[in-house]
C-alpha cells in the first residue's frame, strides 16, 4: 500500500516555513493555542469563503496576536470604509477572547498570482461544481489557466458523485510534471469541498510552481517561480 504524505507537511523546514509564528513555555499551553489557531483559521475560512482566501498566519506576542489573511479578493474582506474588517475582529473576540485582554489585529494581503495558489484553484473548481458545470470542462479550463500563468504542472482530483451520479467515483486530470517526492520542488497542494445538490464532492489541487534553490520557498503572491 502506497503512504499518503501531505505535500506541505513533507517540505516544511525544508523548502516551506510554518503558518504560525509564536513559542509556548509549557506544554498545556502549546495544545491550547494549537487548537486556538485551528479554530481561528476553520472559522475565517467559513466567513471569508467568497474571498477566495489562499492562507492565514498567525503571529502571537505577548499579549498580542497578528492574523494576516492572503486573499485573491482583499476589497470583499475589507468591506466599504473597513468595516468588514472591524466586523470580523468583533466576532473573532466574541468567539475566542471573550473576557480576555487580548489586543487582536487583523491585516490582509493581496495575493498578485492566485492562478499559482492552489486553494483559490480549487475553490474556483468548487464554485463550478456548485453552479452544476460539468467537472471536466471545470478541470481544463483550471489547468490551461494555471499553465498559462507559469506553472510547471498541474494536478486535479475529484471525488464523489459526479455530474449528479448515482455512484461516486474519482476522476483525475494532470498536465505538465508534478514531482512527489522531489524536496525542492516547490508543490503547493489545497483540499476543499464543494457542497452539491448531489452531495458533498472532494477537490484536491496539486500546483507545481518550480524548484527552489537556497532559499525559502515563494508564496503565491510573489509569482512562484525560484
Amino acid at each position: 500500500m502506497g503512504h499518503k504524505v501531505h505535500p506541505k507537511a513533507f517540505r516544511l523546514a525544508v523548502t516551506r516555513g510554518w503558518d504560525a509564528s509564536w513559542f509556548a513555555a509549557k506544554r498545556s499551553t502549546f495544545s491550547a493555542l494549537l487548537r486556538e489557531d485551528v479554530s481561528i483559521r476553520a472559522f475565517l475560512l467559513k466567513e471569508l469563503r467568497e474571498a477566495l482566501v489562499d492562507r492565514i498566519e498567525i503571529e502571537r506576542a505577548r499579549g498580542k496576536v497578528t492574523v494576516t489573511i492572503h486573499t485573491a479578493k482583499p476589497g470583499v474582506v475589507i468591506g466599504r470604509a473597513g468595516a468588514g474588517i472591524d466586523d470580523l475582529v468583533k466576532k473573532l473576540k466574541q468567539r475566542f477572547y471573550r473576557g480576555r485582554k487580548v489586543e487582536l489585529n487583523l491585516q490582509v494581503k493581496e495575493v498578485s498570482h492566485p492562478n499559482l495558489s492552489a486553494r483559490i484553484v480549487a475553490l474556483q473548481i468548487a464554485f463550478d461544481l456548485e453552479k452544476r458545470m460539468p467537472f471536466r470542462r471545470s478541470m481544463k479550463s483550471s489547468i490551461e489557466r494555471v499553465l498559462k500563468s507559469g506553472a510547471q504542472g498541474m494536478k486535479v482530483t475529484l471525488g464523489g458523485r459526479l455530474n449528479g451520479a448515482e455512484i461516486a467515483r474519482v476522476e483525475s486530470l494532470a498536465q505538465g510534471k508534478v514531482p512527489l517526492h522531489n524536496l525542492r520542488a516547490d508543490v503547493n497542494f489545497a483540499s476543499v469541498q464543494a457542497n452539491t445538490i448531489a452531495g458533498a464532492i472532494g477537490v484536491k489541487v496539486w500546483i507545481n510552481r518550480g524548484e527552489v534553490f537556497e532559499k525559502a520557498a515563494p508564496d503565491a503572491s510573489a509569482g512562484g517561480k525560484a
